[in-house]
């Protein structure tokens, strides 16, 4: 028959180990938990940057060039990263005394209280403890939650962090105006310099061949042409005439003949002579002119339609300087709290007991490992 089962020394150590690893902590951790921990108040707030959408006067180019802006995403994030700053701590630090405020409870509670004479590299690594931010990337939204161990401190803390807020979102309206005004100047000019030069290239153009209109010019010169080939459709017509009533000997039809063939080469001449000969005082011919006249035009026209979209552009931006296209909308006002939520003090308690649990657990499984091997 087998022996009942008796307690070894093993089994009492793994009791004691037990009590002093498990046990007596979470007692200590019931004890300040309940009886020496302060009661903290939270205030919740929320918000999100807004943005005005508009057209930028470039766009009238098809696209071609775009004024680029920071996205209401980007400015969350920046916002987001400006909340958990020392930057932010610091300001609201010197409104509010938080460092006098937060180490008054050290004596009290020195678990969740600011030490005294904590630097501002302590008061920012503290910040993280009693604001607790929330950003939804997706969707831009932001919330905090504020803890103070009195509800009007929580509430001015939150207060002061949304006043903060908006003078960032402030600040990135300024920084965007300037760009855009400096980003429309700078594109005006450029504009500007382009239609002079392409005004300026089509002058010395029309200095250089003494031609004022070069269309013009060309439809006078083909304008010979025109009426030569007049001419030849009516001494066609004629001839035909003179075929059917007369004989193929008649002299009549030598001579309309005659007419014809010299009216063809007076044409072939002159589009022979237009096509190579060198128009006066330029050393060119004309398509070669032509070519580089509708160059010259085709710049030109380019250029007063990217000046007319540049200036556009221009009032634009002078518009909307004055404008805020940027804004801080706030979903939640800072909330003033009635009832202390904080410390959460079964969510604390349950998560020592699960990691002391837990730690001990480890603790004896190594301890029998070791031991079975010995």
């Amino acid at each position: 028959m087998a022996q009942p089962a008796q307690m070894k020394k093993r089994h009492w150590g793994l009791i004691a180990t037990f009590v002093a690893v498990v046990a007596l902590p979470l007692v200590a951790v019931w004890l300040y938990l309940w009886l020496v921990a302060d009661d903290q108040y939270a205030s919740t707030t929320g918000f999100t940057v807004r943005k005005e959408e508009g057209t930028s006067g470039t766009d009238l180019l098809g696209g071609l060039a775009n004024l680029t802006g920071t996205s209401v995403a980007g400015d969350s994030d920046v916002l987001y990263e400006y909340i958990r700053s020392q930057a932010v701590v610091t300001r609201i630090d010197e409104k509010l005394g938080l460092r006098e405020y937060y180490s008054q409870y050290w004596t009290s509670d020195p678990a969740f209280a600011l030490w005294p004479d904590a630097t501002i590299e302590d008061l920012h690594w503290y910040w993280d403890r009693i604001v607790r931010v929330s950003y939804d990337q997706s969707t831009g939204l932001t919330e905090l939650l504020v803890l103070a161990f009195d509800a009007e401190m929580a509430q001015s803390i939150a207060t002061e962090i949304v006043a903060e807020s908006q003078d960032m979102v402030n600040a990135l309206n300024e920084a965007a105006r300037e760009d855009a005004i400096r980003y429309a100047a700078i594109e005006l000019e450029q504009a500007k310099e382009r239609l002079k030069e392409a005004r300026e290239a089509l002058v010395k153009f029309r200095t250089r061949t003494q031609i004022v209109d070069l269309q013009a010019d060309i439809q006078a010169r083909m304008g010979v042409v025109n009426t030569l080939q007049q001419q030849l459709g009516n001494e066609l017509v004629a001839f035909d005439e003179l075929s059917r009533t007369t004989q193929g000997e008649d002299p009549r039809q030598t001579q309309a003949l005659r007419r014809i063939e010299v009216i063809r080469e007076r044409i072939a001449d002159e589009r022979r002579t237009f096509a190579t000969n060198e128009v006066l005082s330029t050393g060119e011919d004309y398509p070669t002119l032509i070519s580089e006249f509708e160059g010259l035009t085709v710049e030109r026209e380019f250029a007063e339609t990217a000046y007319r979209a540049a200036l556009t552009a221009w009032d634009s931006a002078k518009a909307q300087a004055g404008r805020q296209n940027r804004y801080l909308a706030t979903y939640i006002r800072p909330t003033l709290a009635e009832e202390a939520e904080y410390p959460q003090r079964l969510m604390i308690f349950g998560l020592a007991a699960l990691i002391l649990t837990l730690g001990w657990g480890v603790l004896a499984l190594i301890y029998y490992s070791l031991r079975d091997r010995a």
